[in-house]
């Protein structure tokens, strides 16, 4: 009996393109620098269009993942063209730019050996952020609400949903027993999350703790209630040792009378108005922050917001309910790609468990994060999430004689 993942493994990578594959890991791992980023995607972009007739590409294992992707791409322009201004809405098609990286992923990154190469360097890249944070933080005047440390981003929440992604991909890596003996790794996910509370961003630190909730349900039961206790003393250790800006930052999470918590409650409201003023094709990329005021809650503490704070709200006012109906078909065909993979191919004892894992965890972890920021309009953590997303039609490359096998049979078992 010879499983497909001991052929996958013992097959070259299909990906030899070693030019176009070290443009696109470039684009991802200088996301810090979005200006480096861009010119080595647009690389990236040439080399694949100068060798496209050489390209081997299949529709029917890479369909679940581009069909609800070009949707997305198709109504939001839509929604740009039929902005309540589109002079303000058109411009914002340059986002469509950043969406090439899923599709570059397929084509640039076949194959386990690759996956595991990107994977290796987001990891890498995520833990350096993570320590230039900590030094940013006590070398500097940092620590308060309205003094966080951003890292290399312009922006904290920029630099939490970065780090979440990078301890995503780790703790998938620990959990499956990759490297969990090597201390460095150890050492990097301590870095990435003491930067993580460092941030004072909630909405991380909401999702990092139901990920890990989710998977010692999942994967662990049996020391559920191991985790949990020990979740209940490190709690109180918490509020016990750590600073008073972390401990009431904690608190504010449930407290509805926290200004920003009810102000996210205003901005929920007033989506709700706006998607039902143009619930197809929405107000128009970037028409939020400019109609807020029209809309707003009269007790809502600020006149106008940038945005609502919430990826599926601002999706579904801004660009309409068919983008989110489109981004959410997207996300739920790669999340039952990877868990169909991780599972067939014996799910944490599979060679490539660690790999299918931080899709799932990661997706979890960005999705639920968004419930509390608007995540998919940062353009350095949406390059990030579109990778993960292609990733396990990435690892179904392995083999070229798997090349037309269909999404669902990928990782069975043959006699």
């Amino acid at each position: 009996m010879t499983t497909n993942s001991a052929v996958s493994a013992a097959s070259p990578s299909t990906g030899r393109d070693r030019w176009g594959f070290g443009f696109f890991l470039g684009h991802l791992v200088t996301v810090w620098g979005i200006a480096l980023s861009n010119v080595l995607l647009g690389l990236a972009i040439l080399r694949t269009a100068a060798r496209i007739r050489s390209l081997r590409w299949d529709w029917s294992r890479n369909y679940p993942l581009l069909l609800p992707l070009g949707l997305y791409t198709i109504f939001f322009v839509v929604s740009a063209l039929t902005s309540l201004d589109p002079a303000i809405s058109v411009p914002e098609l340059k986002e469509i730019f950043s969406l090439a990286t899923l599709p570059l992923a397929l084509v640039l990154v076949r194959g386990e050996r690759r996956v595991r190469q990107v994977f290796d360097g987001l990891i890498w890249m995520v833990g350096l952020l993570a320590l230039h944070g900590i030094v940013q933080h006590y070398a500097g005047d940092y620590g308060t609400l309205d003094r966080r440390i951003e890292g290399l981003f312009s922006h904290y929440q920029t630099f939490s949903g970065i780090l979440l992604l990078g301890d995503m991909l780790l703790v998938a890596r620990l959990v499956t027993g990759n490297g969990y003996r090597r201390p460095l790794s150890w050492l990097i996910l301590v870095l990435i999350n003491w930067a993580l509370l460092l941030t004072l961003t909630r909405g991380a630190w909401v999702a990092l703790g139901a990920v890990l909730t989710l998977l010692v349900i999942a994967r662990m039961r049996r020391f559920f209630i191991g985790y949990l206790l020990l979740a209940v003393f490190g709690a109180g250790v918490f509020f016990l040792a750590a600073p008073e800006s972390w401990s009431q930052r904690m608190r504010s999470i449930v407290d509805l009378q926290d200004p920003s918590n009810y102000d996210r409650l205003c901005m929920a409201d007033a989506s709700f108005y706006m998607i039902a003023e143009r619930p197809l094709f929405g107000i128009g990329p970037e028409m939020v922050e400019e109609r807020y005021p029209i809309y707003r809650h009269p007790s809502a503490p600020r006149l106008t917001v940038p945005h609502l704070h919430n990826t599926f709200l601002q999706i579904a006012a801004e660009q309409g309910l068919l983008s989110l109906a489109a981004y959410l078909a997207l996300t739920i065909a790669a999340l039952r790609l990877a868990y169909r993979a991780f599972h067939d191919e014996g799910e944490s004892r599979g060679p490539r468990a660690d790999l299918y894992l931080g899709v799932l965890l990661g997706m979890l972890g960005f999705n639920l994060a968004g419930l509390f920021e608007d995540n998919w309009r940062d353009t350095e953590v949406q390059r990030l999430a579109l990778f993960l997303l292609a990733v396990p039609s990435c690892l179904a490359a392995s083999d070229p004689s798997r090349e037309t096998e269909r999404p669902e049979d990928i990782g069975k078992t043959e006699r």
